[in-house]
Parts: C-alpha cells; structure tokens; sequence
C-alpha cells in the first residue's frame, strides 16, 4: 500500500504497515531499530500512542473517521505519549517526514493499493480511507 497526501498529489510513504489487530497495535514499532524514510505505519483504531521501550524518535499523525490530520506531533522522542481523542488512527514514520512531506492539518491522506502511480490510481481508486 501506498500513503497518499490528496492536497499535493504526492506519494508519501510506499511501504505502509496497517496495524488493525490487538496483536499488532500492541506490537506497533516495538522491537525496530529505525524506520527507513518510505516506510509508515498506520494503527487504527487508534487515539493515543506511546514511545516507551522504542529507540528512536517517530513523527504522528492523527487522523479523523474522513481521513484528515486533526492533530501532528513531529519528533516524538522514546518515553513519550501523544493522543487526540478526535483521532480515529494513527500514522506513524520516521521523525522529520511531517516536514519533508509537507503534511498539514486537515490535508487528507488515503491508502492506494496501486503503488505511487497516481496517474493509473486516480483520484476515486485511492483505496478506502483511513478513517473507513
């Protein structure tokens, strides 16, 4: 799967986890080095997320039932939490990506099943949103 920002047309992330199980939730980035710059997470349902035992900083991004950003947290170090009770998932990546994406609050982010070929995806098979 691929992450999406609808607002600049950009492919984000091409190498998306969906962490939609207890199992995996629970689990989320725990047990990882580091996080390569085209990877994301996506937890859901989600509304808070915890960095204790991780060994690295992440970036988050909390979205609504609609998929957008209601609230980002950038450079989210080890032993912190964060939470947004509008949220219905979380995004999780490498620290720095909010700023190098340009991800803003209320933009859109949708998962593609196509890959980052947004002219073969077009705009109505981005796939279900996030919040869905």
């Amino acid at each position: 799967m691929t992450l999406i920002n609808e607002r600049t047309q950009r492919s984000l992330a091409t190498s998306v986890e969906l962490a939609d199980t207890r199992r995996s939730r629970r689990k989320g980035l725990l047990g990882r080095d580091s996080m390569r710059t085209d990877q994301a997470m996506v937890i859901t349902p989600c509304v808070a997320v915890h960095t204790g035992f991780m060994r690295f900083a992440i970036d988050v991004v909390f979205i609504d039932r609609d998929g957008r950003a209601v609230h980002i947290v950038q450079d989210l170090q080890p032993w912190r939490i964060a939470a947004s009770f509008r949220a219905r998932a979380v995004i999780e990546m490498p620290a720095g990506r909010v700023r190098a994406w340009d991800i803003k609050l209320g933009d859109r982010l949708s998962l593609a099943p196509c890959g980052a070929d947004l002219a073969r995806c077009g705009a109505d098979l981005y796939g279900p949103r996030i919040g869905s």
